[in-house]
């Protein structure tokens, strides 16, 4: 697998993603709506990826160019054009939407994002023969009755909110792929990614409104908020606020590294099904294995900026 389509590349964990992959050797290119990010984030993976040349190469004049669509994956004629023209191995499905909120006001939306768009997605890889994907999927998908820490093996289902219900649902599409039409696919379940790459270039930085804890810490320490906003302290935690298992951006992105190795050194094998062939599905936790507070995580970000935030309960 060398040459890799990346839906929602030019957002936070895609960006992160393609830097790495790039750093591996591999080609990539990214199909994205910018409806959460910006083009700009092209010429920062580019940027970064240059520096890791040798420095010959680098006075050679050589750089990294990364190939971009602007469009999303609603657009099948896109999709063909980019199947088409680009001899693609493998998709990573970053593409859709995240908000856990939002999708309780706006359900219908984030049904037709990210379930039917992944199944437009699907139809024109199964068209163009194109077999290998990584999927984006979320620990949201764990039935909230299950105890933590949760494992691969932790009880799905039961989902609280519609975007968990839409991660829910693409998992058993990809696995019913995986069984009839020979797909294979890495399923990452992502727990909380925070922090930015060493660079300073990419980070999480939403068009619109943050969901995530970490980008308000920033903007309080940034001087963009007076303080930060902290719901609750009487939970049945530690210190009474919510905890989390977060894990650093970059070692999420690791994790799509390793899951290509992995589907690139699994064989082709034969099953039950499908003519006696078979694809492959396999679920994979990206995460720490360990819980943080929000004072902690608050706590942290001062010790490393040297500064006191303001927050209230």
């Amino acid at each position: 697998m060398k040459t890799l389509l990346l839906t929602g590349g030019t957002w936070y964990i895609g960006s992160h993603t393609a830097v790495l992959l790039l750093e591996h050797g591999y080609n990539i290119i990214i199909l994205d709506n910018l409806s959460n990010s910006s083009d700009d984030v092209i010429g920062k993976i580019e940027q970064i990826a240059t520096t890791s040349l040798s420095s010959q190469e680098r006075d050679w004049g050589w750089g990294v160019k990364v190939k971009f669509y602007q469009g999303d994956i609603r657009d099948k004629e896109i999709l063909k054009k980019i199947f088409s023209q680009e001899n693609i191995d493998g998709v990573i499905h970053f593409a859709g939407a995240k908000a856990v909120g939002v999708s309780c006001e706006e359900p219908f939306e984030y049904y037709e994002n990210n379930v039917v768009w992944t199944l437009h997605l699907t139809e024109i890889m199964e068209e163009f023969w194109v077999k290998n994907i990584i999927f984006s999927s979320s620990a949201t998908v764990y039935d909230p009755s299950s105890t933590p820490p949760f494992t691969e093996k932790t009880l799905t289902g039961n989902t609280t909110n519609p975007y968990g219900t839409t991660k829910f649902i693409i998992e058993n599409i990809l696995r019913d792929l995986a069984n009839h039409k020979w797909f294979r696919v890495g399923n990452l379940r992502y727990f909380n990614p925070v922090w930015a790459h060493s660079s300073g270039l990419i980070w999480e930085d939403p068009n619109d409104v943050p969901n995530n804890l970490l980008p308000y810490i920033m903007k309080v320490a940034a001087g963009e908020l007076a303080e930060l906003s902290v719901f609750a302290n009487d939970y049945d935690t530690p210190d009474g606020t919510g905890v989390r298992d977060y894990i650093h951006v970059v070692d999420l992105a690791q994790g799509h590294i390793a899951a290509l190795e992995w589907l690139q050194s699994s064989p082709w094998y034969e099953g039950e099904v499908s003519g006696g062939r078979r694809g492959l599905f396999d679920t994979f936790n990206l995460w720490t294995g360990n819980g943080t507070s929000v004072l902690e995580m608050i706590a942290y970000t001062e010790d490393i900026i040297w500064k006191k935030l303001s927050y209230k309960i």
